[in-house]
């Protein structure tokens, strides 16, 4: 195969993944370099079909975000379209994030692994108490399914009751988001009858 038709099919595997969803380094080292090699000829056409190409080379991930049009011209439909976030999807994405940022301050093992039992245990502080624990569980487990397919957390092959957390999740959920659901949460906590304990 000539270099041409080869870099055309790494070209065409690069804009596929990317258009499927965030590329990883750690799942295809060898695509991952591919658009290393090809990140200015991807950024060119992205921009045509109004999408930016976003990379993070020191936590490997790359992903293609939508150009925000400033002025007044003829905006292109959207082809990454926004997602209205359940109350318990958004509260599970918050307290992931949290988890997140509490594992990067202590550790130095870039990946953070949960089981699901940590993450009904951390939900259900937020949940009202005499909760049915089983459907508690299966409620939880469907959320994570949402979780998982907006790509912040996979399922790991050793164990489909552990998670990996993605890092791209501190890209979506910056402090800004997280304060504003803070101020919704206590909100939500002071209208249900609940406890607000303010932080330290």
């Amino acid at each position: 195969m000539s270099d041409q038709k080869e870099s055309g099919k790494a070209f065409s595997k690069v804009m596929i993944n990317l258009l499927k969803g965030v590329m990883y380094a750690d799942e295809d080292p060898k695509l991952w370099q591919h658009l290393l090699n090809l990140q200015v000829r991807v950024r060119d056409y992205a921009r045509e079909i109004g999408l930016s190409l976003e990379i993070s080379e020191d936590e490997g991930f790359a992903w293609l975000k939508t150009i925000e049009e400033q002025g007044e011209g003829e905006e292109l439909p959207r082809l990454i379209s926004r997602r209205q976030l359940s109350y318990p999807v958004s509260l599970l994405l918050a307290l992931l994030r949290r988890r997140l940022a509490e594992h990067d301050a202590t550790s130095s093992d870039n990946r953070l692994i949960l089981s699901k039992g940590d993450i009904v245990e951390m939900i259900t502080t937020f949940l009202p108490s005499g909760s049915n624990e089983v459907k508690m569980v299966n409620q939880v487990e469907s959320h994570l399914k949402k979780v998982a397919d907006m790509g912040f957390v996979r399922f790991l092959r050793s164990g489909k009751d552990t998670i990996e957390v993605r890092r791209i999740l501190k890209v979506f959920v910056d402090a800004q988001w997280l304060n504003e659901f803070d101020q919704r949460i206590k909100e939500y906590l002071l209208s249900a009858g609940g406890e607000v304990k303010e932080d330290e």
